[in-house]
């Protein structure tokens, strides 16, 4: 999926690129447009998030778990010690408190996915060490 196609691929505007405290933990660019905040009655903050081709995520846990609903492009979600899995629109990870996992787009595409934190009271996301780039650059 080229640039050109991003647009036809989602459902939410991409919203703004993220600040730089926050795209540290990513390998590119990625935008985020957060559809539901986390200072609401629901307690259960959703984000519309965009990543470039070829941008991933570092390795990250949530303690209170996450949703990830696919929406455009393709991607990659991976929970340490088990084999990345190939995301395409349609498809949802459900994502215990506490996995270390990362996800993000495949090289040659845009990703685009819901993000649902679940639980928040349980605090935020820990962010680690970025995955390895032999590990990533194996998918294809």
């Amino acid at each position: 999926m080229d640039k050109s196609d991003l647009r036809e691929s989602t459902i939410f505007p991409k919203g703004e690129e993220l600040p730089a405290m926050f795209s540290e933990y990513f390998s590119g660019k990625v935008w985020l447009n957060m559809l539901v905040g986390r200072d609401n009655e629901f307690n259960c903050p959703i984000g519309n998030v965009t990543f470039e081709p070829g941008c991933i995520n570092n390795w990250h846990r949530h303690p209170g778990g996450q949703i990830l609903l696919v929406t455009g492009g393709r991607g990659y979600y991976q929970e340490e010690g088990k084999p990345a899995r190939e995301l395409k629109p349609g498809d949802v990870v459900t994502i215990a408190p506490n996995i270390k996992h990362w996800h993000g787009a495949a090289h040659d595409s845009w990703f685009v996915h819901l993000s649902v934190e679940t639980n928040i009271d349980a605090g935020p996301a820990e962010w680690l060490e970025p995955v390895a780039d032999e590990e990533y650059n194996k998918l294809k």
